[in-house]
């Protein structure tokens, strides 16, 4: 036996040094060859060779490995109660050490025992472990005998030291050290603490980094000071363990003080570090800051930390093959790929300290900005290429913010870096523009604008490069043409362009070459070319020329220049009426954009006023003739004119012309070159409305005749001719209705924010027209299915669009409903009177209607119509400021007759019809421009639709402008809501009923209804613009608050954020007494959402939200006529996820549902049977609460943290509660298949079922790991239930596949292995909680839903016994035993696996 040495404080260093000496002069003796004969150890009288294989460890001997007959916590336990009960019990420790000393002395049986144990072949694998430690690893993890292991092994660790890695490549001092690692407890931390240090001390100093960087893995948290002491001590003495020594401290728990000095000391050392050194040196130094120090620290190290002489020449300079030339030689070529890979460690550390740290990123960006001198700052010239690849990355987001900083970053490229970088930059925004994106073409597009604005005359110099865009104009959107077009207008004809005469040539050459297409596309292309190229030639120079002191009109020569290009563009438009609409409307925009020349303004001005004349407009005394299959009247006048001195436009004979007499030969070559087409009288007169505007700043006096004229037109109303009118003639009328209504919609554009009476009075009847005439249009659409009416307005986006009357028509035949406009006769409002508005009221408009008896026998009366949705094509765009109309009050008209005096009076004021026509065109506005959708990337060569087509005036403006308009009309707005929530609040009180009373004028409760979900919808989409976070939009977001907040408390405006958001919540929240609709009802709950996402505390008022959900599922809905449900399918799956989204316990939630809800709706007989609790739970709609039930359900699971062995026992009893509802409401949820198995129900039931089961495996199985031995009864209860559930997805496998459903058995194979992991994961708890023994297999047959064995094939031609690969597992239930009796428990469980064999299909 080896003499006893001990390890003290007194001794020190010095006995292991002494050790250490003499092992190093006696050379370990030469072995002779080993024999492949293995032997186990001859049992003596040792007690530790006893005890050993008492336990279950038989020692070998050579090259065996020790033998291990039990699991190893069997072994541990048998070890440590047989040295607990030996008589000799403390002594037999002692003599058991003094053996293992003795047993280990031969260092081949040394090393076998600090290898890892064999296991029998006869014994099992043990679940709880994937690897068999070795005897010495077995020992320390005893309490009682880890103190003397750990002395034996310090004391024979020293004869090693230093001996090389022997011949079996295994190096004997890591091997002791690794032992050490990871132990469940470590019974004398200080001393170990002690011995190691002492042996790091006297270490070869490649062992020294290995003994360093095992310490975290040896020690407690409690060494962790000693530690840190004892290892900043060591790196001042020894400066080549720096990196394992801050590597290590890196990992430890250290008090900030002594970190801060460290730091210290490593900050005056880094200049003089190797390169290799410094990733881990930065990496301390990032991780030892704290917020006080941060900028302190950062500045420091910015200071000190000098990395350009490493990377720009090896990095970024020199190319690869450079690297590998001849003359450089191999050394030279790995040191440099090893400088390489150390500076991408470098700002790697440093990159995941800035992302992961917000106190570092934070400082890092203000030790930045404290650098104030440029000549400081570090130059990044070398980087571009870098810069402009980080830049495209950016730009292929889709956050707005993201891309927003990817263009900055090319624009400051652009701004600071030399000529060849500009260049790059150009061309890597034009590989941009041509990628087909739509997001990434419109900020490319934005960014060369400005680009041209910051250095014109460098844009020019690279004007070859953007005229390449030229090339790709096909797959561009007209708003993407215009800002190319402008681009290079502003190049050719910007500031100074005396020297850029050739892109002038070039711009000629192409918008001419465009217009001369008889390709039709190319030739609107050119059109919108050229009017932005005009544009640009003849913008107003006056304030360039008070900076220039030059001439602020145009040039004679650049005057004829745009003059003749403008008339070149009429000229080749005006043989196609596409092409012309097109034109006047480009040229209108460009005037209402652009300031032009006082000169070039007037000449256009004079034309258009003079061309329009003479096209459209005629005497009432010059009655039409000709041939007209229509009697011709001069209708929806507001004037009573002299047939003398009477103006009308004269639309019926010119369609006519256009449409009836195109054939006719008797029609001249001249008389068609004169004649002008009615499609053009909008676009016509639209212009015309801006120049006036332009020319008189607003006042449009001098074309107001055009308000109130009368139209040649006939009779539009159908009545009883409609059946008995050729397709020809129906197609006739509704292009003339068409027209007419374009004509009405750009009158109302025009002269909709005059401020007098009169004219107010006139935009109103006009909007009343509007709606008439689209009724009336519907019910000729209804009939004429094959009708194409005229488009209104023409450019690339509706080259391929027409509006299909046949769509719209069977969409009316599946579900047959109303409009939700109100029709009139179009005859009631066609005679003119004298009259004269003396003043106008400003009260709001009362929405109640007047008539309602007329509207009751409307509505009784109603013909099948078509709805006009599909129909906006055929319809001019109205602008934002005709929304000033819902401001209007009561306007009072006072009736004159021929001597002027009072023959009776007349309230105008905002009725329902109209008021529903403005809110749909307001929602869809704010749907499409502030809510735009996830932009999806298109392959550039495939054709790309757009949704915001027909909102071409609109798109001018900026996210904020439109914002701003909707801002201003809140008030009014706010006022109609509360009309209408007024009007439904009484309704119940007059009818006596909900919806359906026998007196109920359901169009105009539908009107109502349907003005009700707009108001919300605009609602919705103004405060679900997502730019109202950027800083500067909050006063918008302000604006819009204040005006709720003001309609609870007018006199108290300045209040904070937070104030306005609750009182807006709250203000919104009180109008769900009157929702009339379920739309509406969704409508406000996401508001709601909307406003309660913008508070800093969101979960204020979430149960709100989850409670008026709750609310509007419990209501019972108003049936939408001959519709089959009054709540669609979406919107119930919406409304549904957000209350189990918010409510405090979704497990209560679901299970009051699916145990309350479901078997109210089971238990009802009739057919159209619904539960008592939740109305809107039918048959029809129970698989959307199924669906969503399950998914939710999945999410909650999903969302809960799996137990942890350190997590307490009451957590362990909450988290074991928690499940056990869970797997109840799962279980109430599966068993409901039984009554309601449609294959959708089936289906949801596969998927989230299998999801369901992974939860349980991942979240809950830990958990009963830890739970079984104190919470027997409970885990035992909770998988009982479980596998009646997976029993319940068994049986679900087995109908699937009986019935061979391609969709449902996709999901059986994934859902089969989940169970028979299942299975393997209850199988493993066991044996963890040592009752394995429990375990048993039996057999488990398929049965369909209802509980009805499937026999398979074999089966059924024998009644031989069944053979099936389907097995279930059981625990049975028992008392446990302890002290060395392993624990036995029941439980049944079953393991699914199917004998069927897959289809061949």
């Amino acid at each position: 036996m080896v003499s006893k040495r001990r390890l003290s404080k007194s001794e020190d260093k010095e006995t292991l040094k002494e050790d250490a000496s003499n092992a190093r002069k006696q050379p370990p003796s030469k072995k002779a060859k080993k024999s492949h004969v293995y032997y186990e150890v001859e049992e003596n009288d040792s007690v530790f060779i006893k005890l050993l294989k008492t336990s279950g460890i038989i020692l070998k001997t050579g090259e065996s490995q020790n033998q291990l007959a039990v699991d190893q916590i069997v072994f541990q336990r048998k070890l440590c109660q047989a040295l607990r009960k030996h008589p000799s019990y403390p002594k037999i420790i002692e003599e058991f050490v003094n053996g293992l000393e003795s047993y280990i002395e031969d260092q081949d049986i040394f090393r076998n025992c600090l290898l890892s144990c064999e296991r029998l072949q006869n014994e099992e694998a043990s679940m709880g472990t994937s690897y068999s430690k070795s005897l010495i690893k077995l020992l320390l993890g005893i309490d009682i005998l880890q103190p003397a292991v750990i002395k034996t092994l310090f004391e024979k660790l020293p004869e090693f030291l230093f001996e090389r890695t022997s011949s079996d490549g295994i190096n004997m001092p890591r091997l002791i050290i690794n032992q050490l690692k990871w132990l469940d407890r470590v019974v004398d931390g200080k001393d170990l603490t002690t011995k190691i240090m002492q042996l790091i001390s006297i270490a070869p100093v490649y062992l020294q980094h290995d003994f360093i960087t095992s310490l975290p893995e040896i020690l407690g948290d409690s060494q962790h000071a000693d530690v840190g002491k004892e290892l900043s001590d060591l790196l001042t003495e020894n400066t080549s363990l720096t990196v394992p020594i801050l590597d290590v401290l890196s990992s430890l728990r250290l008090d900030p003080e002594l970190l801060s000095k460290i730091r210290q000391l490593v900050m005056r050392k880094l200049s003089s570090v190797t390169m290799e050194d410094l990733p881990v040196i930065i990496k301390f130094i990032l991780h030892s800051i704290t917020a006080m120090d941060a900028l302190e620290v950062i500045s420091e190290l910015r200071e000190r930390l000098d990395l350009q002489h490493c990377i720009l020449p090896s990095l970024f300079l020199v190319p690869e093959i450079t690297m590998k030339s001849k003359g450089q030689t191999r050394s030279s070529g790995n040191q440099g790929n090893s400088d390489e890979s150390c500076v991408f460690l470098i700002f790697d550390v440093i990159k995941s300290a800035v992302r992961y740290e917000k106190t570092i990123s934070e400082a890092w960006i203000k030790a930045i900005e404290h650098v104030a001198p440029e000549s400081e700052h570090k130059v990044l010239k070398d980087l571009c290429p870098s810069i402009l690849s980080l830049a495209q990355n950016l730009l292929h987001s889709l956050d707005q913010s993201i891309i927003l900083f990817g263009s900055l970053l090319y624009k400051y490229a652009f701004k600071f870096f030399d000529t060849y970088c500009q260049q790059e930059v150009i061309d890597a925004l034009v590989t941009h523009i041509c990628s087909g994106n739509e997001a990434e073409v419109d900020i490319a597009l934005d960014v060369l604008l400005e680009l041209a604005v910051i250095n014109l005359s460098v844009m020019r110099l690279n004007a070859v490069f953007v005229k390449g865009i030229l090339e790709y104009l096909d797959k561009m959107s007209p708003r993407q043409i215009r800002k190319l077009f402008y681009m290079l207008s502003t190049l050719a004809f910007g500031k100074q362009h005396e020297s850029s005469s050739h892109i002038q040539d070039d711009m000629h050459l192409v918008v001419r070459k465009q217009l001369s297409s008889t390709i039709f596309k190319y030739k609107l292309i050119g059109i919108i070319g050229a009017i932005t190229m005009a544009g640009v030639m003849a913008i107003d120079r006056s304030i360039f020329s008070i900076l220039s002191q030059g001439n602020a009109d145009l040039s004679n020569e650049q005057y004829t220049q745009v003059t003749s290009l403008l008339q070149l563009v009429h000229s080749c438009s005006k043989q196609s009426p596409q092409a012309s609409v097109l034109y006047y409307d480009e040229l209108a925009n460009m005037i209402q954009i652009v300031k032009l020349a006082p000169k070039v303004q007037d000449w256009v001005g004079q034309t258009i006023f003079n061309d329009f004349q003479d096209a459209f407009v005629v005497d009432l005394c010059a009655v039409p003739k000709g041939n007209y299959p229509f009697p011709v009247k001069a209708l929806y006048g507001l004037e009573e004119y002299n047939s003398q001195d009477g103006i009308a436009i004269n639309l019926l004979p010119m369609l006519f012309s256009q449409d009836f007499a195109e054939d006719e030969s008797r029609r001249t070559s001249q008389e068609s070159d004169n004649l002008v087409s009615p499609l053009c009288l909008a676009p016509y007169f639209r212009l015309l409305r801006l120049c006036v505007e332009k020319q008189h700043n607003g006042d449009l006096e001098e074309i107001d005749g055009l308000l109130d004229c009368p139209i040649m037109l006939t009779d539009l109303e159908p009545g009883e001719r409609l059946e008995s009118m050729s397709d020809k003639e129906r197609s006739f009328i509704c292009s003339l209705i068409c027209l007419t209504v374009n004509w009405f919609r750009e009158v109302v554009n025009a002269f909709c924010q005059q401020m007098s009476p009169e004219m107010k009075v006139k935009v109103l009847t006009r909007l009343k027209h509007i709606v008439e005439l689209q009724g009336i249009l519907e019910k000729y659409l209804a009939v004429t299915p094959d009708c194409s009416p005229p488009l209104a307005a023409f450019d690339l986006e509706t080259l391929d669009v027409t509006p299909h009357a046949s769509t719209a028509f069977s969409a009316k035949i599946k579900k047959q409903g109303i409009t939700g406009r109100r029709k009139r006769k179009a005859g009631g409002n066609k005679t003119s009177s004298h009259d004269v508005v003396s003043k106008e009221d400003g009260s709001e408009c009362d929405p109640t209607p007047s008539n309602r008896g007329q509207l009751e026998k409307e509505f009784k009366g109603e013909e099948k119509t078509v709805s006009l949705q599909n129909y906006h094509l055929l319809f001019r765009e109205l602008d934002l400021e005709v929304f000033c109309i819902l401001r209007c009050g009561l306007l009072t008209k006072f009736i004159l007759d021929t001597e002027m005096h009072t023959e009776a009076t007349e309230v105008v004021q905002l009725q329902p019809p109209e008021l529903l026509f403005l809110l749909e065109d307001l929602s869809h506005k704010v749907e499409n421009m502030l809510i735009p959708s996830v932009a999806r990337r298109v392959p550039f060569l495939k054709g790309k639709g757009s949704q915001n087509i027909g909102l071409s005036h609109v798109q001018q403006r900026t996210g904020p402008e439109i914002v701003r308009c909707v801002v201003q009309l809140l008030v009014p707005m706010c006022n109609h809501l509360e009309n209408i929530h007024n009007y439904f609040q009484c309704l119940p009180a007059e009818n006596h009923s909900v919806v359906d009373g026998p007196e109920m004028q359901a169009q105009e409760y539908r009107l109502m209804s349907s003005c009700y979900q707009r108001l919300l919808q605009i609602f919705h989409g103004l405060f679900a613009w997502s730019e109202f976070s950027q800083p500067e939009n909050q006063s918008l977001l302000y604006s819009a608050l204040k005006a709720l907040y003001s309609r609870l408390k007018p006199r108290e405006l300045d209040q904070s954020l937070e104030e306005l958001l609750s009182q807006s919540f709250h203000y919104l929240q009180n109008f769900h007494h009157s929702i009339p609709s379920f739309q509406s009802a969704l409508y406000l709950i996401r508001l709601l959402m909307v406003i309660l996402k913008k508070s800093r505390f969101p979960t204020k008022n979430k149960e709100k939200i989850a409670s008026l959900a709750r609310h509007f599922l419990c209501r019972i809905w108003p049936s939408g006529g001959k519709e089959k449900s009054s709540v669609p399918n979406d919107q119930l799956h919406a409304l549904l996820s957000i209350y189990l989204e918010h409510t405090d316990s979704v497990l209560k939630a679901i299970e009051e549902i699916a145990g309350v809800g479901v078997p109210e709706l089971i238990n009802s007989s009739t057919k159209d049977a619904s539960s008592s609790t939740f109305p809107t739970l039918t048959r029809h709609t129970f698989v959307i609460f199924f669906r969503v039930m399950m998914a939710e359900l999945v999410k909650t699971v999903k969302g809960l943290q799996a137990g942890k062995a350190a997590d307490s026992q009451q957590i362990h009893e909450e988290k074991l509660v928690y499940w056990n509802m869970a797997v109840r409401d799962f279980s109430i949820l599966i068993n409901l298949i039984k009554v309601f198995d449609s294959r959708p129900v089936l289906h949801v039931c596969l998927k989230y079922g299998r999801l369901f089961v992974e939860a349980f495996l991942k979240q809950c199985m830990p958990l009963l790991d830890f739970s079984f031995r104190k919470h027997r009864e409970d885990v035992l209860s909770l998988l009982g239930t479980f596998q009646l559930n997976t029993r319940m997805l068994h049986h679900l496998c087995g109908h699937s596949k009986i019935h061979q459903d391609m969709k449902l058995t996709k999901h059986v194979p994934f859902l089969k292995k989940t169970l028979e992991l299942l299975v393997c994961r209850v199988k493993a708890m066991l044996i963890l909680n040592n009752c394995r023994e429990a375990f048993w297999l039996g057999n488990l047959k398929n049965r369909d839903l209802q509980g009805e064995e499937i026999l398979s094939q074999n089966s059924q031609e024998s009644r031989a016994d069944e053979s099936e690969d389907d097995t279930s597992s059981q625990v049975s239930k028992s008392k446990a035993t302890e002290d060395g009796e392993e624990d036995e428990a029941s439980d049944k469980e079953k393991e699914q696996d199917s004998d069927e064999s897959d289809d061949s299909d």
